[in-house]
């Protein structure tokens, strides 16, 4: 981490209160060091990051960073909070901030400084270090690394101990374990529940060797390296890669964040399961056994949970599925706005294209997000079969959603065909094959075999059956009309405000999503209800700063200003702030103001092609004027009654007294965490 960081980039008394007040902050002297080019344009790639997920950490830290265009050297930068600013850690604030800027393109070195920095964060020494240094400078070089902390004795480096020494000294090897770690962005969590495997093990005198998959790829283990060791942990939060390598092992299969709390535990229950003989049954479709101890949830559940799995599969498909969805929905609407709705029974613009017409261009935007429609259904059953049994799986996950298409089945029958050509990759990778066959097996035999099965059960078996009912739930939502389309918009508004991002609010928006594959009236109302209901949680948040002051701290009325421009922008985790520090109140008011949103959605028969875009495709909403009256009926809502019980919360202790104000505040902080 050498000539990353220097003094000056170093600030020990950080006085921001905010997260994009500190990104700001440190950004400046990013920019006095010449390396940031632009200032604002680099704040909002920090923050485009950060609302993808938050950067906090366990431990009072937080690591907002991004690649940027506008950043010419890779950089870190450093500052202290005496008062903790909030990162989205589930512990609470953070005092050790590290802005992490790398430029556009420059994967390694992104991935290079994260992954050095979250591993170094693992040891309590430096962190106590950087909480004591006063000293930029010496606080600059303990981060480069030239000044680091108590190194260990000789034979802890090396991963040995008395025990071991004693062990080998008789002729006995070491207890050897490989392991695999990752989180879903592969950066921060991985490295560091890598380090605490590999620093439990030399404590315990275990040879750990860990594979980290990350965002930017990952090293595979050495074959004779996973063939030695006599147990496996698995430390993630996503599916593990080629699985099938660490098959006819003992398997400790948890969450990542296990990894990181609790090494020690998890490497002796390796050590018991190899010692009774547990061998996981492994394959490149299944994760195994697995204890299903993740903290927090995790991989390590998932493999407990078929609901919980299949869910994960669905949702792997629609992500691949969304970037579709966007670019042609939104290049269909606009082919509308410009052209009108008859441009879709345009001529093809390959043989009547005319440079000077407005409906040429309309035509062209309509063809070109047609064909990008078009992939819809093949995409998402390839992608839910890659994430049930990987590679191997996507061929036949594709031919099956392109036979959905052909025998008019629709998104139901893109669901069934990925879930299909899964479970049939999944079977055939069971049967035991000569070992001169397992080259061609992935490449050749199971695609070619997979198939053809899927084919045939596609054409033949389930086909029409699934038409039949894409046929009837169409009909359905076309002919929503009065209470049921009223009914419908409740559920989606309520769904979309109870945890702001979370699983629910996925289901709702991938069931919205979903419908815009092969789009009809009733779906894109549906697509509507939902867009509108999301933006009522921030948007609430904001105005209830804004009318309320003293109800919220200076911390929240920062966020709320934040809130109008993620409400605005269908960023419904921009109330999350909001809901951790307070959430039995402000959840039931934002869900009240959800379902009131969606409901009024549905009733005024807006309609709604884009996927996402908030205000910005407003121009292109069906009856945009009573769309946008939703919305703010709904903020309305939910900012009243936010507004309400909050102050009925803080009159109680008034009457109570100073001590009862003590005690709400204290039950407020237990909730919160």
């Amino acid at each position: 981490m050498s000539e990353l960081i220097t003094a000056e980039l170093v600030d020990l008394d950080l006085s921001a209160t905010t997260k994009d007040a500190a990104a700001r902050s440190l950004a400046e002297r990013m920019v006095a060091a010449h390396r940031v080019t632009d200032l604002d344009g680099f704040l909002a790639d920090v923050a485009a990051r950060e609302a993808q997920m938050p950067t906090g950490l366990d431990g009072g830290i937080g690591i907002p960073h991004c690649r940027s265009e506008h950043v010419n050297a890779p950089t870190l930068a450093f500052g202290r909070s005496a008062a903790g600013i909030g990162f989205g850690a589930a512990d609470g604030p953070a005092d050790l901030i590290f802005l992490i800027a790398a430029p556009a393109g420059a994967d390694d070195d992104h991935l290079t400084i994260l992954s050095g920095l979250a591993r170094r964060l693992m040891d309590p020494e430096f962190t106590a270090a950087l909480r004591a240094g006063t000293d930029p400078a010496a606080v600059a070089a303990l981060i480069r690394g030239e000044e680091p902390t108590e190194e260990p004795a000789a034979e802890e480096e090396a991963g040995e101990s008395t025990e071991p020494e004693t062990a080998e000294a008789a002729g006995s090897a070491p207890f050897r374990i490989v392991a695999v770690t990752s989180c879903p962005t592969g950066i921060a969590h991985t490295y560091m529940a890598a380090e605490s495997l590999a620093a439990a093990g030399r404590a315990e005198g275990v040879e750990v060797t860990v594979e980290t998959q990350g965002s930017g790829g990952f090293k595979k283990l050495d074959p004779a390296v996973i063939a030695a060791a006599d147990a496996v942990i698995w430390a993630h939060d996503v599916e593990v890669r080629e699985k099938a390598r660490f098959r006819n092992k003992p398997l400790v299969d948890v969450g990542v964040k296990a990894g990181i709390n609790r090494p020690a535990e998890l490497i002796a229950e390796a050590r018991r399961k190899a010692e009774r003989g547990e061998i996981a049954a492994v394959s490149e479709a299944d994760g195994g056994s697995g204890s299903g101890s993740g903290d927090g949830g995790g991989s390590g559940a998932d493999h407990a949970h078929f609901g919980v799995r299949l869910r994960t599969y669905l949702m792997s498909g629609v992500s691949y599925m969304v970037p579709f969805v966007a670019a042609g929905g939104l290049l269909i609407a606009l082919s509308f706005a410009i052209g009108g709705y008859e441009i879709a029974s345009a001529k093809s613009v390959a043989d009547h294209f005319v440079w000077g017409e407005a409906d040429s261009w309309a035509a062209l935007l309509n063809q070109i997000g047609s064909a990008a429609f078009a992939f819809l259904v093949p995409v998402l059953a390839g992608y839910i079969a890659y994430g049930m049994a990987d590679r191997p799986a996507l061929v036949p996950g594709f031919v099956g959603g392109s036979i959905a298409l052909t025998v008019n089945a629709g998104f139901l029958g893109g669901l069934v065909a990925g879930l299909l050509a899964g479970a049939v990759v999944m079977a055939i990778q069971r049967v035991p094959v000569h070992a001169t066959l397992r080259g061609i097996m992935p490449v050749l035999v199971i695609p070619l075999i997979a198939s053809a099965v899927v084919g045939f059960l596609m054409f033949i078996v389930v086909g029409k059956p699934i038409a039949s009912l894409q046929n009837a739930l169409t009909d359905w939502l076309n002919g929503l009309s009065g209470s049921n389309a009223v009914i419908l918009g409740v559920v989606l508004g309520l769904m979309m405000c109870f945890d702001m991002g979370g699983p629910l609010n996925k289901v709702a928006y991938a069931f919205a999503v979903g419908g815009l594959a092969d789009p009809t009236d009733g779906s894109l109302k549906v697509m509507a209800a939902v867009m509108a209901a999301g933006m009522v949680p921030p948007l609430a948040m904001a105005l209830a700063t804004t009318v309320r002051k003293k109800l919220f701290t200076k911390t929240e009325r920062e966020n709320g200003r934040a809130a109008w421009v993620l409400g605005a922008s269908f960023i419904t985790e921009g109330a999350i702030p909001f809901a951790a520090a307070d959430p039995l109140r402000v959840i039931p008011s934002v869900m009240a103001g959800g379902a009131v949103t969606g409901a009024l959605s549905m009733a005024f028969g807006a309609t709604l092609r884009a996927p996402h875009g908030g205000v910005f495709v407003v121009p292109l909403i069906g009856e945009p004027f009573l769309y946008l009256l939703a919305i703010a009926a709904g903020t309305l809502v939910a900012t009243a009654l936010v507004v309400l019980l909050k102050g009925a919360r803080r009159a109680a202790p008034d009457a109570a007294g100073e001590a009862g104000a003590t005690g709400s505040d204290d039950s407020r902080v237990t909730v919160a965490a």
